[in-house]
């Protein structure tokens, strides 16, 4: 079986300095809009801070988190039926997890080797960004899972727990120890991969959405899986979702900037000795 190389994405040298965050697909995103907003800020940042404001408020206060779990709840008779299911813990609780990890160990390979290698070397910080992005989101979701506290539904005495229901705006009842439920965890092992978005645009636009689509589509296996076992409501799935957006939008954003000015610094030092020279003639 022949060995994959750079070419296989249909890339050359001029093909990603045309397409990288430094080029002409970074200069399109930073063209302004209405008020001198920039694109990426209007539909990579500001548009989904709005889409999470109002499914947030639709989820949580509004009472949509509760009423999905009732649902879900009373389809599985009364009970979660699902938690121990070998499809739902074995195979994509577990299976997901280890997926996930060892996507991320080959593009750890792959970034390795973008070091050595001359033929991969334009790929190195687009899959050096991807790298980080994926560790970053689900370090990041852990850390507040770990923060929150929040309860499970299966920690609710409505869905068969032992805690009083609340949900993450009201006051943690006393006496309760803490949990570790929002946001939701396993997801994250789908949703890092939104950083796929952002790495096919360095290297090759036209995939982008697909890329979108594979990390919205693990996810949300992966949540799904988790709220039929009672491990989550739909708003922590929600916010993994959101966080990993954030993440892997904050570093390539930081890794324009960084190529910008790297690219500014190797001009200015090629300029330099020809300007030497004309003061000397």
């Amino acid at each position: 079986m022949r060995a994959f190389t750079p070419s296989d994405l249909a890339l050359s040298r001029p093909t990603i300095a045309a397409t990288s965050p430094a080029g002409a697909d970074a200069r399109h995103d930073d063209a302004s809009l209405v008020g001198g907003v920039t694109r990426w800020v209007a539909w990579q940042l500001l548009l989904p801070l709005a889409l999470l404001t109002v499914a947030t408020i639709c989820l949580i206060p509004l009472g949509g988190d509760r009423w999905l779990a009732d649902h879900v709840y009373a389809a599985e008779g009364g009970r979660w039926a699902l938690r121990n299911s070998f499809v739902t813990t074995r195979i994509l609780h577990a299976g997901g997890k280890a997926l996930s990890t060892l996507a991320w160990l080959g593009v750890f390979a792959m970034t390795l080797r973008s070091t050595i290698d001359l033929r991969w070397k334009p790929l190195r910080r687009p899959l050096f960004a991807l790298l980080l992005s994926v560790a970053l989101s689900t370090l990041t979701v852990s850390v507040l899972k770990h923060t929150t506290g929040m309860d499970c539904p299966w920690d609710a005495s409505i869905y068969g727990g032992a805690h009083p229901y609340f949900t993450l705006f009201e006051v943690r009842p006393p006496g309760i120890k803490p949990s570790g439920c929002f946001p939701a965890g396993q997801a994250s092992a789908g949703y890092a991969w939104v950083a796929l978005y952002f790495f096919f645009a360095n290297v090759r636009p036209a995939w982008r959405y697909r890329g979108l689509a594979i990390g919205i589509g693990a996810g949300a296996i992966l949540g799904i899986a988790q709220q039929l076992r009672g491990a989550h409501y739909l708003s922590h799935d929600l916010w993994t979702l959101a966080i990993s957006w954030f993440v892997a939008l904050a570093i390539h954003r930081l890794s324009i900037r960084w190529a910008r000015r790297r690219a500014a610094n190797g001009a200015h030092r090629s300029a330099q000795p020809a300007i030497e020279g004309s003061e000397h003639q």
